[in-house]
């Protein structure tokens, strides 16, 4: 992340942002900014995957951890992982220690390797879901954000189809969130005019 994050009290967030430091800057800096970069997208899918059952900051704490023990999200390397190495990761606390969602990822590297060379990358694949151009909502309250949608279900559907786990509509839809795909953020929020340009 680069930039600076001002005060809690100062700014108008989103309400989910609460007061903790690590969470508003991952507000402020990250949630909603368009990712056009190959291994960040590879990153978010993994942690929204890691992340299901669970709390977001609890990933958001772990994700040094994960770009440890996920060499750096590089998807060449991890799609080489093994049973070593999904061993070495069951045995590694700073991530989430659970054995399916450690298989998916190393089962997404492949299939995401795939993606990257029928569509020259896994961003113009991913954001052809929105024709290159994120979704500017409105929202007026955090009760008015959908948990997925129309496009979530058919995003989830073709990853599926292609290979991919742990890759249903609602993570579906906190990715296309994470990675600016649609902007989310309140009207009220400090974040929603600045993002309107995409």
């Amino acid at each position: 992340m680069t930039g600076t994050v001002t005060a809690a009290t100062s700014l108008n967030r989103c309400g989910w942002a609460g007061s903790d430091p690590l969470y508003c800057a991952y507000h402020d800096l990250e949630w909603g900014v368009p990712v056009h970069d190959d291994r960040l997208l590879f990153e978010f899918l993994t942690l929204e995957g890691a992340q299901a059952g669970l709390s977001w900051i609890t990933i958001l704490r772990k994700r040094e951890g994960y770009r440890r023990a996920f060499a750096s999200f590089d998807p060449e390397l991890v799609a080489r992982f093994g049973d070593a190495d999904v061993a070495r990761l069951m045995a590694d606390p700073s991530i989430v220690r659970n054995r399916l969602k450690i298989a998916s990822t190393l089962d997404n590297a492949r299939a995401f390797l795939r993606v990257q060379q029928e569509f020259g990358s896994f961003d113009a694949y991913l954001w052809r879901f929105v024709d290159g151009v994120p979704i500017q909502n409105a929202w007026r309250s955090l009760a008015e954000v959908p948990p997925k949608n129309e496009l979530s279900d058919r995003m989830s559907r073709d990853l599926k189809r292609r290979g991919f786990r742990f890759v249903g509509s609602t993570i579906c839809y906190a990715l296309m969130q994470a990675v600016g795909m649609v902007n989310d953020h309140t009207v009220d929020c400090f974040r929603w005019s600045q993002l309107q340009n995409g």
